[in-house]
């Protein structure tokens, strides 16, 4: 049996947090994060010059009739990849 120590920082290091949104590439799978909490996770459609707003189409049931959802860095939201 693993340690959970172990377990747990390979999940990490999967899921790492993107602090420079303007380096997110169109298609990367991403999670949106707020207060611990997964609000959304899809692709990245789009990402302002900026690099302080993300559009993203949403994954997972339902996904196909979900319209394409709006992210700011000013929502407080944290991204990070899958």
């Amino acid at each position: 049996m693993k340690a959970r120590g172990a377990v747990l920082s390979r999940r990490n290091a999967q899921s790492a947090t993107v602090s420079n949104w303007g380096a997110l590439k169109v298609g990367e799978r991403i999670e949106v994060v707020k207060h611990a909490h997964v609000i959304a996770a899809g692709e990245v459609q789009e990402v302002s010059g900026s690099g302080n707003v993300v559009w993203l189409e949403p994954a997972g049931p339902g996904a196909d009739e979900a319209p394409k959802q709006l992210f700011m860095k000013s929502d407080g939201v944290v991204l990070r990849r899958v």
